[in-house]
């Protein structure tokens, strides 16, 4: 049994396809449940009241016989009548009426006396009902049940057929939602203020207002997809002030949420449903079906219609069983099921006609491109895209039944809504108390911001005055408004994958007080176009994809406006260092190169940058020193890191720079180290570790300016007596060397403040170690000490946790010399140092 719960949800299934049900397949309906009745009521009668009556038709011979026995049955008179021998039929127990012996006496009956009796009868009506009544008399409201209910199949076939039902579901249920979202109303309530606004302008002879929304490409500027372009053609592209029109009422937060999934699930369905017009072409051949069905149930069924009649003539073959050929038979339903086939017959023409105005209107217009021009005049939606396909024509059938529908639907394919939506909720979520809790102080203590995978930028950001540093990444939606002009202090910018477009006002602002700029990207083409035009910047950091083919499209003089620009940080894939980039020679003075292992192969465009004091190219597969920085006489620091270098004999050439105080050649495979070395007479900074050397040559202690002394993780066996000569050295390395024997000339150095020796194979620490009274900074670990030197209590800047080494070699240090390690007097004093 069904309960009334489930009986319940049956009745909510048609209120929801309701809207895809146009006039003609609902009146098809009400059309088959007709013709269903129809059947119904004729299969009823036909199964009670259907029957045939026949009486035997008597040639001359018999009808002058007279009569020789009183058996049998009168025709004709009134003894039996036709009525008596139909009820016969229905009875077999029934007794039929013979002449009374009673009245024999009376006057005798007139009709034509059978030879027939009752059990005959009923065996002839039931032959001639199979042999002379015509088939169709028998099966039509059969075969009228059996085409209305494949009418009534075809008609819902779509709804029910897996491939469609699911798109159709989520169609329906998405299309409720949109049309009774609060953000439906609120959309169209400020489209309808801004079309007033508009036209009491227009009536005033005023200009309008510019809208507040604009489509996607209307916002891209041309120039966006060819950065770098020549000065020639380059033009700023930053967007006019925008004019606001009055914001409409913040949504409830839920309402906004409902709203932005909503947003989102139109944006899959319509990838998923317009690949495929499966919907719209089932839906016609349904309707092809229930035509050609239409045509052949009328084409076989009129041919029928004359042969429905109440009289018969049934010839049964069975005269050896009553004497007699011929019998004329009654069919008592052949009036009622005439009247039937007729009614029939007119249910199915008025069906078939809807049948044709649904092909006509199939076939009439291109039902799988839908247009949303009408709505995008009325609205200021004007981006809203038009649809095809399988969305289309479901489009299509929700006019057939309320436009509005489609109208409140367009709202959500509307990019200009969403990020209106977008900005709304935003700034609702983010207020200024909420921003100002994430302003941190990095290590330069300045305040800085940065806001991550948000749908835009709040409009509260620009009311942190006080803020220097604002990160932007992942924000595909970035707008820098007018209101940055109030961030008077700010100096530093991140966009990180973040596209910011920027209007005239705010542009003139950053262009007079933006001094840092970092930009993330994938490719060259994302790079905004009025980065090129900030005069007054110091640094610019590009992070991004800048292969071989997008330097073709990077013009000669794109940077040229860049007049101030002092550091240039490239890190991308180069394989030539940008011609573009020696318009900045004149006043460029850091160049940073980060080649990710894109081997850079052409570097003669840095013989141009005679300012160059500070040049970093890393992991650029270099295997040699380059000539070309040979030339850069006012180079201070040159860092190769992370390149393939093996020998470095072109040393001696760095004699000419006589500025020259910095040199990292770390992260290579540098085996030795060339005699040339003591003719860098200026280095006060030698950066070698992670190479390959196994020896230091006895020249590399002649740079008496040395400072800083980097070896660590090499194969060095041997430190040279000849180290003693550093007298200026402050920090020395070997970490993670073989190195066995720590020599006392070492302790020379008593400038010394860092001296890490650790992971060695060192066996013993000199009490000399004492000597180094600025030491702040010891690392012993990893080597094969058995004790410390109780004089280790003489490095009066050394605290423990500067002190890296075994927790068992501490503690055998004697206790006053632990207490004055861990003791934090002086410590003022030793970070002043």
């Amino acid at each position: 049994m069904f309960t009334l719960t489930e009986v319940a949800s049956l009745n909510d299934i048609q209120p929801t396809y309701r809207i895809l049900k146009p006039w003609w397949d609902v009146f098809m309906d009400y059309l088959g449940i007709v013709m269903l009745m129809v059947a119904i009521f004729a299969g009823t009668m036909q199964l009670t009241k259907d029957q045939v009556v026949c009486l035997p038709v008597l040639d001359s011979f018999t009808t002058q016989k007279p009569p020789e026995t009183t058996s049998g049955i009168w025709t004709g008179g009134n003894p039996v009548t036709s009525a008596a021998v139909s009820a016969s039929t229905d009875r077999a127990e029934t007794a039929v009426p013979f002449p009374d012996p009673a009245t024999a006496g009376q006057p005798q009956p007139t009709g034509v006396k059978t030879n027939l009796d009752f059990q005959q009868y009923v065996f002839v009506n039931q032959m001639c009902y199979h042999v002379a009544l015509p088939w169709y008399s028998k099966y039509f409201p059969y075969l009228a049940l059996i085409h209305t209910i494949v009418l009534m199949v075809s008609s819902n076939f779509w709804f029910k057929y897996p491939k469609t039902s699911s798109k159709i579901e989520h169609f329906v249920s998405i299309l409720g939602k949109c049309f009774e979202s609060p953000w439906t109303t609120k959309a169209l309530s400020e489209t309808a203020c801004e079309d007033s606004e508009e036209n009491k302008q227009r009536l005033t002879g005023a200009p309008s207002l510019p809208k507040h929304f604009s489509t996607s490409s209307e916002e891209g500027s041309p120039n966006q997809s060819t950065p770098m372009l020549a000065k020639s053609s380059l033009k700023f592209s930053a967007e006019k002030p925008v004019i606001e029109v009055p914001s409409m009422t913040i949504l409830d937060k839920k309402d906004g949420e409902q709203a932005k999934a909503l947003f989102e699930k139109v944006r899959k369905f319509r990838v998923h449903v317009e690949d495929s017009d499966l919907i719209y072409k089932l839906y016609v051949t349904q309707t092809v079906i229930k035509t050609f069905k239409f045509i052949l149930i009328l084409c076989y069924t009129s041919t029928f219609v004359a042969s429905i009649d109440f009289d018969h003539e049934c010839e049964p073959k069975i005269k050896h069983l009553t004497g007699y050929t011929k019998f004329s038979c009654t069919h008592n339903m052949a009036f009622m099921l005439k009247k039937l086939l007729i009614s029939y017959i007119a249910l199915i023409c008025i069906y078939g006609l809807v049948c044709i105005h649904t092909l006509f209107w199939l076939f009439r217009r291109p039902l799988k491109e839908y247009s949303f021009e009408k709505v995008r005049e009325e609205s200021s939606f004007s981006d809203i895209p038009d649809v095809k396909n399988d969305f289309a024509f479901l489009l299509h059938m929700v006019d057939q039944y309320d436009q509005l529908y489609s109208k409140r639907f367009g709202v959500f394919l509307s990019e200009v809504s969403e990020n209106k939506l977008r900005e709304i909720s935003l700034n609702h979520e983010w207020t200024f108390e909420k921003l100002r809790q994430h302003v941190t102080r990095n290590s330069q203590d300045k305040l800085e911001l940065h806001l991550f995978m948000l749908s835009g930028v709040p409009d509260a950001v620009f009311e942190l005055t006080d803020l220097e540093i604002l990160k932007l990444e992942l924000i595909p939606e970035a707008r820098i408004t007018a209101k940055i002009s109030q961030m008077i202090n700010l100096q530093e910018l991140h966009f990180y994958h973040c596209p910011a477009k920027v209007e005239q006002t705010a542009f003139s602002f950053l262009r007079d007080h933006l001094r840092c700029l970092h930009v993330k990207f994938t490719d060259v083409a994302e790079i905004p176009t009025w980065v090129y035009l900030l005069k007054n910047l110091r640094e610019l950091y590009l992070v991004g994809n800048l292969n071989s083919e997008n330097n073709k499209m990077i013009g000669l003089e794109s940077l040229r406006d860049l007049r101030h620009l002092k550091v240039l940080h490239l890190k991308s894939n180069l394989t030539k260092i940008p011609t573009n980039i020696t318009d900045l020679a004149p006043h460029l003075i850091k160049l940073v190169v980060h080649n990710d292992g894109t081997k850079l192969l052409v570097l003669n465009s840095l013989k141009k940058m005679t300012n160059l004091s500070d040049l970093e190219l890393h992991n650029c597969e270099l295997e040699r020193i380059p000539h070309a920085i040979f030339s850069l006489t006012n180079l201070q620091e040159l860092d190769l890191k992370s390149n393939n270098i093996r020998t470095i004999e072109e040393v001696i050439s760095f004699q000419h720079l006589k500025r020259l105080t910095c040199l990292k050649l770390w992260h290579n495979n540098i085996i030795t180290i060339p005699l040339s070395i003591s003719h860098v007479k200026n280095l006060e900074s030698l950066y070698l570790s992670h190479n390959k050397l196994e020896s230091l040559p006895l020249p590399l202690f002649n740079l008496l300016k040395l400072r800083y002394l980097d070896l660590s993780h090499n194969s060095v066996v041997v430190i040279p007596l000849e180290i003693g000569f550093l007298q200026n050295l402050q920090h020395f390395a070997i970490t993670g060397n073989k190195v066995e024997v720590v020599p006392k000339q070492l302790f020379k150095c008593t400038k010394l403040r860092t001296l890490c020796l650790g992971h060695n194979c060192i066996s013993n620490l000199p009490e000399k170690i004492s000597q180094l009274v600025q030491l702040t900074h010891l690392e012993l670990k990893g080597n094969c000490l058995d004790r410390l030197p109780a004089q280790l209590g003489q490095c009066r800047l050394l605290r423990r946790n500067c002190l890296i080494v075994e927790d068992h070699l501490f503690d055998s240090l004697p206790i006053e010399v632990k207490e004055s390690i861990n003791q934090e007097t002086n410590a003022t004093f030793a970070n002043g140092m």
